[in-house]
């Protein structure tokens, strides 16, 4: 006979066990006390910056495309540092944010795709800064798990919206209070942060801003006073745009089949619209986040603050533009897993600094909480750069990790862990008959000849194969999550 108490206790006891292996299934991330302050320190006043969707070439100083001028983007380059090799752990909305307030990887904050909740109980950094004098505030896009636009603990001022929000004449909480406010979002949001900052903070505490952009995320809308700006402008395709023998002999399969698709050049959002007039747009678009960046860096150098205020500006993931015959993000290509990062303060950071290590959206928390004069907690699986940017000899990573998990909304991208090196990049799928993919990128950035199956690279292969599982190992992430149905299904195919 079956005892049914002991049944019960092996299962709650198989329950424990998944939930200490995988977090997210408890429905809590576990809180931590109060990280100890770093002796002799002194809270430095941090502004970080996110725009949404913001593929990391994309940038004046770059020269790519040509015609693109971010002067404002070029002056943090030019005056402070640009971290040219910045990556998200996980390349989509949600989790990517999640990254940034937690300083853990996807499948440790549980937030892996943009249907999942915030676990209750997990702790966003900017509590550990509160709770050591500083005044906090969110502006825009929250956007994680679901369309709440309720306000977060950690935000002493809140201002954000539901879901991806709207670019002209937007409906915005505003600590609690909904309003729907006539003008362009990315404006909005810059006027709502530099009253903050003028008229509502007290000066004679540090403090840390968070504006959080909706641009440039699609459907693109620009600044009526862009709009068309670029409308004349000769594009650039990139080479592995072109549905050709040559761009396809080396790739998995779901790569090509994803050219008719949603996220694909052939069929992109259904045929909503053209691949030129979408390119464009979001050119344009991006211009509005660049005058941001200018009227914030000039309300400091007005107000004597430009020197000792850490200012920071990143993208939560890439975007691609035709590489590979896609668009969006998701996988694991350079354009989508790679972001644009730039750091900025006179007073620690030497103009012109060129950081070559690798950096991820995990080590924000970290290094915004050693600015303000803090450890990092043991909870976070990111480090702190500011030692790195300040031009320090500290010891740092050799590699990066990767994940993204299969979504019932977007079908066509598969589930996907990787590992990359300053060098090589490895990428592993997970429940598709395929293969997957190595590339050599000091030989071949643009990832268009996969060396999966060359006899040579094997022991490679293989030793990064394991590098990957013992990651996933060591951080208790060797489990898939599941969903429930929820939401659009983005799954038809161009008709022939």
């Amino acid at each position: 006979m079956i005892n049914k108490n002991n049944s019960r206790r092996q299962f709650l006891g198989k329950i424990g066990a998944a939930a200490a292996v995988f977090p997210f299934i408890a429905g809590c991330t576990q809180k931590t006390g109060t990280p100890a302050r770093i002796a002799g320190s002194k809270p430095q006043n941090v502004i970080f910056i996110l725009s949404d969707d913001h593929r990391y070439d994309f940038m004046g100083f770059l020269g790519k495309p040509k015609f693109l001028k971010t002067p404002n983007m070029d002056r943090m380059a030019l005056d402070g540092a640009y971290i040219e090799k910045a990556f998200v752990t996980t390349a989509l909305c949600s989790p990517s944010r999640a990254s940034i307030l937690t300083g853990q990887f996807s499948h440790r904050h549980g937030v892996v795709d943009n249907n999942s909740l915030i676990p209750a109980g997990t702790t966003f950094f900017p509590e550990y800064l509160q709770k050591n004098g500083y005044q906090t505030a969110f502006m825009g896009k929250w956007h994680m798990g679901n369309d709440s636009d309720e306000p977060r603990i950690g935000f002493d001022k809140w201002i954000s919206f539901r879901g991806q929000g709207d670019y002209y004449d937007p409906t915005l909480n505003i600590d609690g209070q909904r309003q729907k406010i006539e003008g362009y979002i990315t404006d909005l949001l810059t006027d709502y942060a530099l009253d903050w900052l003028q008229n509502q903070r007290d000066p004679q505490k540090p403090y840390f801003l968070y504006l959080s952009h909706k641009a440039v995320h699609a459907m693109f809308e620009p600044a009526k006073r862009h709009l068309g700006k670029y409308e004349n402008v000769e594009l650039e395709y990139p080479e592995s745009m072109a549905n050709t023998e040559k761009n396809y002999k080396s790739k998995p399969a779901w790569v090509k089949e994803q050219r008719n698709s949603w996220h694909g050049v052939d069929y992109m959002y259904h045929g909503q619209m053209d691949f030129d007039t979408f390119y464009k747009r979001y050119c344009e678009t991006l211009l509005g986040i660049d005058e941001s960046i200018g009227r914030l860096l000039d309300y400091l150098e007005k107000n004597g603050e430009l020197n000792n205020t850490l200012v920071m500006y990143m993208g939560d993931n890439g975007f691609v533009f035709g590489e590979h015959g896609l668009i969006d993000k998701r996988h694991m290509y350079e354009e989508s897993m790679r972001v644009p990062f730039l750091a900025m303060c006179p007073e620690k950071i030497k103009p012109g600094t060129i950081l070559p290590q690798l950096v991820q959206n995990i080590d924000i928390a970290p290094t915004i909480l050693e600015a303000a004069g803090l450890h990092t907690p043991e909870n976070m699986d990111g480090k702190s750069f500011l030692p790195l940017v300040e031009g320090k000899d500290i010891e740092w990573r050799d590699a990066v990790f990767y994940e993204y998990y299969w979504e019932r909304n977007y079908p066509h991208t598969p589930t996907t862990h990787g590992i990359r090196t300053d060098r090589y990049k490895y990428i592993h799928y997970h429940g598709i008959w395929d293969i997957d993919e190595l590339y050599d990128l000091k030989n071949d950035p643009r990832e268009m000849n996969n060396l999966i199956k060359e006899p040579e690279y094997q022991e490679l292969v293989t030793e990064l194969n394991k590098r990957m599982f013992d990651w996933l190992e060591e951080t208790n992430g060797m489990l898939i999550p599941l969903r429930r149905d929820k939401g659009f299904r983005a799954d038809q195919r161009k008709p022939l």
